[in-house]
């Protein structure tokens, strides 16, 4: 490329460099000269002009813009057409940007012509938001200078998007005497919208006394509830590997793999692993709307990417959100008016069925009976509590007092069925009738059935078409099984069933109206019936 100042009648084909005003007409920079342009410029008195003219290897400035942008592309990212010399890479999804900073800097460090700008490592961004840009300095950059990025490119993109998915996440909420009940809401409220504002959902809020023990079966029974991602506010902030809710983690099965992050909010951040499933064990911060490390956290996790002990200690560098001398914020208040289905999703309520008289059983009442660590009963109600269900309707019958006390705190409708003994069509009755009016379709989930966990409810909640309802039906290698999830419609004829095999006539009779869900397990066929029955399952699950 040759820049300079060029003679007016010698122009033709320059790039020009500054925008010049010619009255009528203005001929803006970066403008590739014409004859027409020229004659204008004559009339006007102007007999040099300032600009750029190609020679033999070079790409003008959008070209070899957009052939370095290209370079970066990776997973979830993509360019746009290249303007002004400047061509940006954009994020196709929602998730975290990874950047591979070492080979950036040895292209930025390659020649002034060529300046690349990303976002920072680790950052999270939104859909079409810019990650990256390129800039061409000059107006053109020689082919063999877009070769020598391509070289340190090496075929691999420079840049990629970590997408970030939906989990089910669990809020374990530890209680001392005398806490106000607004650190309570504070936290479910805080902790509830950090969660949707990263595509997730808070499924399960339980509370407990901030003891070991308790803390050990809330873990237990947000796990059988089908929650994959575990959060933990006890009473107090976690002071050492040896307290109260890591010592609960333990306990439970699980692994202590990070105490601390050197992040400020949020130094007091704890990680483990129970199984698969990530828990963290909130630091005091977790109450406060404005960014700590939780959010740093949550971001990785979400996004799939590695959180390790390692990882965690990288953060040190800009780890200093806010300076330790500035007030807290925690921003404790009342819970936020939160739907119960979101926008344009069809409204549909659970109903569990736990009235049943275990009359094969022995005298022992099988919904009381543990299965993990958790009382059948409290794992049917909390995978509905953890679903998609707009709301949850529970029906007692033998031994209501005993379940309804183990079923306390927990936001569901109580239905008594004093015809219980009479079969499970007298409970499915009364739980029809006490549905909410605005239900469009129920789930009806067996107690007895200790597998079934919210990802089983979500299925059926995903296949669920309120325009053209279906019975949607659960099957695993081609048998059916439980639950059920039955549109409004069917509501009345449910309500007319006799005997103790509750609605499966009408499966029967509307064959046509059937919209069967594959399902990756054999959770939909494992009652309980029996002690061996029960015993087998506690086996299995030991295998």
């Amino acid at each position: 490329m040759i820049f300079g100042e060029f003679r007016c009648d010698e122009a033709e084909g320059v790039t020009l460099a500054h925008t010049l005003n010619l009255g009528e007409k203005t001929l803006k920079k970066g403008r590739v000269l014409t004859s027409a342009d020229i004659s204008l410029l004559e009339q006007a008195g102007i007999a040099v002009v300032t600009g750029a003219r190609m020679q033999a290897g070079d790409l003008d400035e959008n070209a070899g813009a957009g052939e370095i942008a290209a370079l970066l592309v990776g997973p979830n990212t993509e360019t746009r057409r290249p303007y002004t010399g400047r061509c940006n890479v954009h994020a196709s999804k929602r998730g975290v940007l990874r950047v591979d900073a070492a080979r950036i800097d040895a292209i930025n460090q390659l020649d002034e012509a060529i300046a690349i700008g990303t976002l920072p490592d680790h950052a999270l961004a939104r859909h079409g938001q810019v990650l990256a840009t390129v800039k061409i300095i000059p107006f053109a950059v020689t082919r063999e200078l877009v070769e020598r990025c391509r070289a340190i490119a090496a075929g691999r993109p420079l840049l990629k998007l970590a997408e970030l998915q939906p989990r089910r996440a669990a809020l374990i909420l530890g209680e001392l005497p005398g806490m106000k009940e607004n650190v309570f809401r504070g936290t479910v409220t805080a902790t509830r919208n950090r969660l949707e504002g990263l595509g997730s959902r808070l499924a399960l809020v339980l509370r407990c006394r901030h003891e070991r023990r308790e803390i050990e079966a809330q873990l237990r029974q947000a796990l059988a509830a089908g929650c994959d991602l575990l959060l933990v506010a006890g009473a107090t902030v976690t002071k050492d590997r040896l307290d109260v809710v890591p010592a609960a983690v333990t306990a439970a099965g699980g692994t202590i793999e990070h105490f601390g992050m050197p992040v400020e909010p949020g130094n007091m951040l704890l990680l483990a692993n129970l199984g698969a499933v990530p828990v963290l064990v909130l630091p005091g911060c977790a109450r406060s709307r404005r960014s700590n490390g939780l959010d740093w956290a949550l971001q990785r996790l979400l996004a799939g990417l590695p959180l390790t002990r390692a990882e965690i200690m990288r953060m040190g560098v800009g780890g200093l959100i806010r300076s330790p001398l500035e007030p807290e914020d925690e921003e404790e208040g009342e819970v936020e008016s939160v739907p119960s289905v979101p926008a344009g999703a069809p409204n549909v309520a659970a109903l569990v069925l736990a009235a049943g008289q275990s009359s094969r059983m022995g005298g022992t009442n099988k919904l009381l009976a543990e299965v993990d660590g958790v009382p059948m009963v409290l794992r049917a109600v909390n995978a509905a509590l953890a679903s998609k269900a707009a709301s949850v309707t529970v029906v007692l019958g033998h031994e209501a007092e005993m379940v309804e006390t183990l079923l306390a705190g927990r936001k569901v409708t109580i239905v008594r069925n004093p015809e219980f003994a009479q079969g499970m069509s007298t409970s499915l009755r009364a739980g029809i009738a006490a549905l909410p009016v605005e239900a469009e379709a129920a789930v009806v989930l067996l107690a007895d059935m200790p597998r079934v966990n919210a990802v089983h409810v979500d299925r059926l909640i995903d296949a669920f078409e309120a325009k053209q309802p279906a019975i949607v039906v659960p099957q695993r290698n081609g048998k059916r099984g439980n639950p059920i999830l039955w549109p409004r419609e069917f509501f009345a004829r449910m309500q007319a069933v006799s005997g103790d095999k509750g609605a499966r006539g009408l499966l029967e009779e509307h064959p046509q109206r059937i919209r069967s869900i594959e399902m990756g397990d054999d959770a939909i066929h494992a009652d309980v019936d029996t002690p061996d029955h029960l015993q087998a399952l506690k086996t299995a699950a030991e295998r």
